[in-house]
């Protein structure tokens, strides 16, 4: 008996020691924020982006209401479904998180959450969301500064202002968006939809998947019926009520210009030079290398060319190739239905547009676009035992020898097999690295083929050593950037680096013309040769295809652009569809370009141009059908035929493989 009252001392001196040292932490905490310096919630996280030529395109600091011209419907939602004590805690309710901490132990999970309004609102005042203990410290830290300096109708009016509602921010924005009218407007049903969004934007936006909204506006009403803010006759009628949605932005005729404002937004959150003081603190003026034409020009051919009725995806960049300046981006068909950027995020297997950084590579190894090898079904034996068999679209063969030239009009596969096997499969995967790839590639024959997963930023960053020559250029969305009071915090450094010879990038630029090339029409077509009506400037062109990808990537002085198509979920594309990003290039491309220089590259003067038959790389004879000029380096032209590699490749590989 004894021992028990001892041991329930002890335990009651345990608790009471906790007690004030809770009530001494809560002190310290609150009476440093106390002394703190107040900052403007009206700006926080406001930012100002300006395009190309410093014209504002997004305006960030939102359509701020307050509280009074926002319907009573949707702030009795928010609050009965987000947090019900909001009005009686000091920023974090500890009984609710000492619950979840209970089930997320009990569950052995960490799904349970117990986040007040005033955090999710210190968390929506920064502009990143780590999980770092730091982060998290710093966004407790602003809770308790939002409790001592603003009355809880100003928190939760900030709140209301800047929460997500599935990629539309702010309640006056989301109003509009959803449903045509303000936010005061709104009613039970419109509210009790639009209150479920912030837990999961990307789950309960109700144009990305109306049923699970709807069940989670159910959980809203249920919430708003057991605090008595409506009755259970209101509950039920409201879920049957049939919603309309509009699903259109009155902010931007750009609809997708939103994936472009993520990337400015990460790349701002990369720049170590600007404090995250300074992004608390807001107005920010972020100029941007958006060029509003090329995004109009890309947006508009994404519209005319998809098909809005299916669920295939597309995405775009267009780079300037001298500067790295991204002029334009879309990361999907429809941000509000999704806002994951496929062109910065996503990583696919990019088919044939590989071969261009094998061929530079071959090039560098002594090849020239002459240099032949023969084009038929091949099944390569290794000494491991393993066999790799290679087929070409449609199973079409030269059944004899080809030019490097031919084989990047047609996309010869088995052509590029070998001459990847010829240089060693190291060879591409240091290519690739030194052109600004750097995901992971494993050094196996099919790489040739693209089967190695590179995100599209990756493709367009190689792309354009080829487009300015030579150089290394560092992507980038931010020229610069000023603080409200116009003080430079960031000025972008434009370096380049001389990675390639100019002379070979010439001629690799010249052979990427073959693709839609009429002098290659033969026992087989250029790859491109549909887009031939369209094409009104001279582009470098290469497709890529793979049973779930569909890439295209060219290019000019002016302009890198690569589309891509294909499901999120990784399945087959319908032959209907497999055309889509070819004609979004071309059309965005001829549009882009309308009015500007046509001019084409310059020949260095170690390349010399020869004329030749296009698909054996004989010297043009007299009665020759078709002949084409083939660009070489001095001293490596033909002088009476062309230089057939099959001999070598054999000879050299013979205990690797045979053919």
């Amino acid at each position: 008996m004894n021992k028990i009252k001892k041991l329930g001392l002890s335990l009651g001196k345990i608790l009471g020691i906790f007690c004030i040292l809770f009530l001494i932490f809560n002190l310290l905490l609150y009476g440093y924020c106390y002394l703190t310096p107040k900052i403007s919630i009206h700006k926080s996280q406001s930012y100002y982006l300006y395009d190309n030529e410093k014209k504002l395109i997004f305006n960030d600091s939102r359509d701020w209401i307050s509280l009074e011209e926002i319907s009573p419907y949707l702030i009795q939602a928010t609050l009965a479904t987000e947090d019900k004590s909001f009005y009686k805690h000091l920023g974090f309710d500890y009984f609710r998180i000492l619950k979840a901490a209970l089930k997320n132990v009990q569950s052995r999970s960490l799904k349970e959450g117990a986040s007040t309004i005033t955090q999710q609102y210190a968390r929506n005042l920064f502009l990143n969301y780590d999980k770092t203990w730091s982060r998290k410290i710093d966004e407790a830290l602003l809770a308790a500064e939002l409790e001592v300096h603003y009355s809880k109708e100003e928190i939760l009016e900030g709140y209301l202002n800047t929460i997500n509602y599935g990629g539309v921010y702010g309640i006056e924005n989301a109003s509009w968006y959803y449903f045509g009218h303000s936010a005061k407007s709104l009613s039970l049903a419109e509210a009790s939809m639009l209150a479920g969004i912030p837990q999961s934007p990307a789950n309960y936006s109700p144009i990305i998947n109306e049923k699970k909204a709807k069940t989670r506006q159910k959980v809203v009403l249920l919430s708003m019926y057991h605090n008595k803010k409506i009755t259970k006759e209101e509950m039920d009628t409201t879920y049957e009520y049939s919603l309309q949605y509009i699903g259109k932005s009155n902010q931007s005729k750009l609809e997708n210009v939103l994936y472009f404002r993520d990337a400015v937004i990460d790349e701002l959150e990369s720049i170590d030079s600007i404090p995250i003081s300074t992004l608390k603190s807001g107005g920010l003026k972020i100029y941007t290398t958006l060029d509003v034409g090329a995004q109009e020009s890309l947006e508009k051919a994404v519209n005319k060319n998809m098909d809005n009725s299916s669920e295939i995806q597309v995405a775009g960049m267009m780079v300037h190739p001298n500067t790295g300046a991204v002029m334009a981006l879309i990361g999907g068909k429809d941000y509000s239905k999704s806002q994951f950027n496929r062109a910065i995020k996503s990583k696919r297997q990019i088919g044939s547009t590989m071969k261009p950084i094998l061929y530079y590579s071959a090039l560098e190894n002594g090849f020239t676009s002459a240099s032949c090898f023969t084009s038929e079904k091949t099944t390569f034996n290794f000494s491991t035992g393993k066999t790799y068999t290679p087929n070409n679209y449609n199973d079409n063969y030269a059944n004899g020898a080809i030019t490097m030239g031919a084989a990047i009009s047609y996309s010869d596969n088995v052509y590029a097999v070998k001459t990847h096997l010829f240089l060693g499969e190291n060879t591409l995967v240091n290519m690739a690295h030194r052109l600004g790839v750097t995901s992971s590639l494993q050094p196996n024959p099919s790489l040739a083929l693209g089967t190695g997963e590179i995100s599209m930023n990756e493709v367009v960053e190689a792309y354009s050593s080829f487009a300015n020559m030579g150089y290394k250029v560092n992507q980038h969305f931010i020229e610069k950037i000023e603080d409200s009071n116009g003080e430079v915090l960031y000025q972008y450094d434009s370096q380049k680096e001389k990675i390639l010879n100019e002379n070979l990038t010439f001629i690799l630029n010249e052979m990427l013309t073959y693709t839609y090339d009429k002098a290659f029409i033969g026992y087989n077509y250029p790859t491109v040769i549909s887009l031939l009506p369209k094409i009104s400037h001279k582009y470098s062109i290469k497709t890529g295809t793979t049973d779930t990808d569909m890439w295209i990537v060219g290019y000019n002085k002016n302009a890198v652009l690569s589309i891509w198509n294909g499901y999120d979920n990784n399945q087959k594309m319908s032959s209907n569809e497999h055309n889509y990003h070819k004609n979004i290039w071309i059309d965005t491309m001829e549009e882009y370009l309308k009015d500007k220089d046509n001019s084409w590259y310059e020949i260095p003067s170690n390349v010399v141009g020869t004329l030749v038959n296009p698909i054996n790389g004989n010297i043009a004879q007299e009665g020759d059908k078709t002949t084409k000029i083939f660009y070489f380096l001095k001293g490596t032209e033909p002088s009476y035929g062309t230089r057939d590699y099959e001999s070598v490749f054999k000879e050299e590989n013979e205990k690797k493989f045979a053919s």
